[in-house]
């Protein structure tokens, strides 16, 4: 996969020349923060890293750690992706040293968080776009759905059954839907970007899984299926899918690192973040680990098939990292 070979010849580079920054350009001047990492200094690590949380962000959380690896052999870093919401329940209690998000901590979960005297820190590693995918036999007018589609198929009490209801040119097949389940923030973001509700979606005839490749699975085996996923799973199986653009009401727009970038990809687009706290986050292997993402985010990033920060978006999130200041207010 793209992925492993990119991890491949990253740390084969990284092993001859002390780092990742002496085998190409980046995107960032890495002595412009004090959040950046220092190989010879990695070297010097140890310690154990646990993270868990979004399964969007899990495959930069296993890149990175892969490679951080090969500076800081003594830190052990562990990655799960059992979803965004189970990750932050994992995180509040003590159980895990970073939380992986495919959206912001809400008020429920920073107040389980402070409850038990942890404050979570916020710092942005990448962007994404959902992706709307189906079965390649699905035929979709134009490949392309609206919002508003989107919204009528899957609302919390949508009782559409067939594709045709949603005017001509849509197919006579029986609607049927394999999504994240609430445990996901990819879900969460869905619900409130396109459905624009806090309730879930409809739930008849769909199937609802944390793990998106048994959501790709049951897209590819099933006539008439539609559901969503993340940018870079979709991409990875555009073989098997079909992917459909998406209308926010001024045109249809593929997914594609470009127009999630430029922000064109609407409402779709989203950020993807890592949560330390400020007591795991004062620890060296901690912060060498988040900072080797953020020095080398546009090789890890786009290695994992999403969108890398900006250089505004970059330099704010070696601040926050920097600065290692609690969440005050969460997302509503």
């Amino acid at each position: 996969m793209k992925l492993q070979r990119f991890v491949a010849a990253l740390a084969g580079c990284s092993a001859l020349a002390f780092g990742v920054a002496a085998c190409g350009d980046n995107n960032t001047d890495s002595g412009s923060s004090s959040a950046s990492t220092n190989a010879a200094d990695n070297q010097n690590l140890s310690g154990t890293i646990r993270i868990d949380g979004s399964s969007t962000v899990q495959p930069i959380a296993e890149a990175a750690a892969e490679l951080f690896n090969g500076e800081a052999p003594n830190v052990k870093i562990t990655v799960g992706g059992a979803g965004t919401g189970d990750g932050f329940k994992r995180f509040c209690r003590g159980e895990t040293t970073i939380s992986d998000a495919s959206r912001a901590i809400e008020p429920d979960e920073l107040a389980a968080c402070k409850k038990a005297s942890i404050e979570p820190v916020q710092v942005q590693v990448g962007i994404d776009g959902l992706s709307v995918v189906a079965n390649k036999d699905l035929a979709i007018p134009n490949d392309c759905i609206t919002t508003a589609q989107l919204k009528k198929l899957l609302a919390p009490k949508s009782k559409v059954a067939n594709y045709k209801e949603l005017g001509e040119g849509f197919p006579d097949q029986k609607v049927s839907f394999f999504t994240p389940g609430t445990e996901s923030g990819t879900y969460d973001y869905f619900t409130e970007a396109v459905l624009e509700t806090d309730a879930e979606q409809r739930t008849k005839d769909v199937q609802t899984s944390a793990d998106d490749n048994q959501i790709i699975t049951g897209i590819e085996g099933t006539t008439g299926a539609l559901g969503y996923v993340g940018f870079s799973f979709a991409d990875q199986q555009k073989d098997k899918l079909k992917i459909l653009q998406v209308d926010g009401g001024d045109g249809c727009v593929a997914p594609a690192v470009e127009t999630i970038a430029d922000g064109t990809y609407k409402p779709l687009s989203r950020p993807l973040f890592m949560y330390p706290s400020t007591k795991t986050v004062a620890k060296p292997e901690v912060k060498g680990y988040v900072a080797y993402i953020l020095d080398n985010n546009k090789e890890i990033v786009e290695a994992a098939d999403y969108v890398p920060l900006t250089d505004e978006l970059l330099t704010q999130a070696k601040a926050d990292l920097d600065a290692a200041k609690p969440v005050e207010t969460a997302a509503k």
